[in-house]
């Protein structure tokens, strides 16, 4: 890589750091380039530092976990939960998940490690570079340096909950980072609070007007609550969840069919196309016109699992039929081709979720009145009458049920959902082939545990 010190356009700086984010393979691997963004030219204006900020955005939603193309979270983790079922030929690199027999030389599970490391290397580059810049104004440091963190604590968490005990990088010192020592999860979720924490303290709500596609305090405060009710702090993922759902001003349950439009009210935070006009790639992945499916397609248990009289089964499922067989494909997102203006883009965070999230840490706290009041919200939304459950046990299973018609080929909600709630060998041990109680977490990269020997052990089972 060359280092190139001056520069007249944005573009420049954004094709400088596309160069830097696919150059590097491993956040191990090598000595990282002196590139573009670690200098101190591209922090001496706001628009070159944000555009190098906007890039991270974009590379989170191309490659790594959260793409919504068919090596994302939300196809493969449906496969290798009870969501998806894989179709086409043998090399569909889905049936590895489906089939749950991930090997540590897996390649799509070395490129979630490597690309979430690449982008959080690239965040931390964003933090130094705004901390040491002095022409800079405080507010454009204070904005840049939330984002930052936000994407910091977000791709952490997603790893911790995919790997368990992961290092939590926070440098871009690559000699520090190539002998990093992993840490247990506990810690993890502790420095995730804290960045999100820190973030929440220097972003405002300025981006609710600009499609929804940028952090603000909202998104990160929506993040805290999910963050806080997997570590069972549940007082404080009711208060979270609250902040957004007391804004009804800004944040609303849409109409089921309206819910993942462009600008919904429901939406807290999403990923913006790559052009103008374009969709989600999430349409491109599940949807198929004609049978037998070409990559993917649901799980008949879970389209058999939902009431007949839920609006989510006939405006998110649709039937395709050769005439003697039926396939069922996820209809989120409608769109798979080019529209005059875009109208769906991927959406991560969103109002329902901060309701259920709501109900579990209330049902948790023993205030089964207002679970029940937050989980029928979403059931009334569906279509649906309120909810049977009584007993604390049977609301938090009716949460559990709720989370999967509601959330299904969304970035795994499924998978950590049955982790969280110990079900997951009970679920799946009769429904997979397969599974076996190891899988409930990844395997480290062979390639990793190669280069830097601190990361060992590897994960039991593997």
């Amino acid at each position: 890589m060359k280092t190139f010190y001056h520069t007249a356009t944005q573009m420049l700086w954004l094709g400088i750091l596309s160069f830097f984010m696919n150059s590097c393979d491993s956040f191990v691997e090598v000595d990282l380039p002196k590139s573009q963004l670690t200098t101190v030219t591209v922090f001496e204006d706001y628009a070159t530092a944000d555009a190098a900020l906007t890039n991270i955005y974009s590379k989170i939603r191309d490659t790594g976990l959260l793409t919504g193309n068919n090596r994302g979270l939300s196809n493969q983790l449906g496969n290798y939960t009870d969501e998806i079922i894989p179709y086409g030929t043998p090399s569909n690199p889905s049936l590895n998940f489906y089939n749950n027999s991930l090997l540590a030389e897996n390649a799509d599970v070395a490129q979630y490690w490597n690309d979430s490391y690449n982008q959080i290397y690239a965040a931390n580059s964003i933090i130094e570079g705004t901390e040491a810049s002095t022409k800079l104004s405080d507010q454009n440091k204070k904005q840049l340096k939330g984002e930052a963190l936000f994407i910091r604590a977000l791709l952490h968490f997603y790893l911790v909950n995919l790997f368990g005990d992961v290092p939590y990088i926070t440098s871009t010192d690559y000699k520090k980072n190539s002998i990093v020592s992993r840490i247990p999860a506990t810690q993890v979720y502790q420095n995730i609070i804290t960045d999100i924490e820190s973030a929440i303290a220097l972003l405002q709500n300025n981006y609710s007007e600009m499609g929804r596609i940028r952090a603000d305090k909202y998104v990160a405060r929506a993040f805290l609550a999910r963050v806080y009710l997997y570590s069972k702090s549940y007082a404080e993922a009711a208060n979270e969840a609250s902040a957004l759902l007391n804004r009804t001003d800004l944040f609303a349950l849409e109409s089921i069919d309206e819910a993942f439009l462009v600008n919904s009210k429901e939406t807290i935070w999403q990923l913006q196309s790559a052009e103008a006009g374009q969709n989600t790639q999430e349409a491109s992945t599940f949807i198929f016109l004609s049978g037998p499916p070409a990559l993917v397609a649901l799980n008949n248990n879970l389209v058999n699992s939902f009431s007949a009289a839920d609006l989510r089964h006939s405006n998110w499922i649709k039937e395709v039929s050769d005439g003697s067989s039926t396939w069922y494909h996820a209809y989120k997102y409608k769109e798979q081709n080019f529209t005059s203006i875009s109208k769906e883009y991927s959406i991560v965070f969103r109002l329902a979720e901060q309701y259920l999230i709501r109900a579990e840490a209330r049902a948790e706290q023993g205030d089964l009145i207002g679970a029940k009041e937050d989980l029928n919200k979403i059931r009334y939304r569906a279509g649906l009458d309120d909810t049977s459950a009584i007993t604390k046990e049977e609301i938090l299973d009716a949460i559990l049920n709720e989370r999967r018609w509601e959330f299904f080929t969304e970035y795994g909600h499924r998978f950590f959902d049955l982790k969280r709630f110990n079900q997951i060998d009970v679920v799946l041990s009769g429904s997979k082939p397969g599974w076996n109680a190891h899988d409930s977490l990844f395997p480290l990269p062979q390639s990793e545990l190669s280069a830097n020997p601190n990361l060992r052990p590897q994960n039991g089972g593997y």
